[in-house]
C-alpha cells in the first residue's frame, strides 16, 4: 500500500455484491469463501511523499476476512 489512512473512513456505500464482483473467483480462491462486497468511502489519506489528502477509496471485504485491496480511486481535495 503507497499510502496510510488517517482516521476512519466515512460515506461508505456497497458497489457490488457475490457474483456482481468480477474478480470473486480470485478472492475466493486467495482469501475464502464468504459474502463479498465491494465498497467504496471517503477517507484522509497520507500519501508516501507526506501529502495528506482527501480521497475516495475502494476495497473488498468480507466478514471475518476484513479489508482487501484498499485503493485510491480518486482524490476529492
Amino acid at each position: 500500500m503507497d499510502f496510510k489512512i488517517l482516521g476512519e473512513i466515512s460515506n461508505i456505500e456497497i458497489i457490488a455484491i457475490g457474483s456482481k464482483i468480477r474478480i470473486l473467483p480470485f478472492l475466493q480462491e486467495e482469501f475464502g469463501r464468504g459474502r463479498w462486497r465491494k465498497l467504496k468511502g471517503t477517507v484522509e489519506v497520507e500519501l508516501e511523499n507526506g501529502d495528506v489528502r482527501i480521497a475516495e477509496v475502494h476495497w473488498f471485504e468480507a466478514h471475518g476476512i476484513g479489508k482487501k485491496f484498499l485503493r485510491i480511486k480518486r482524490y476529492l481535495d
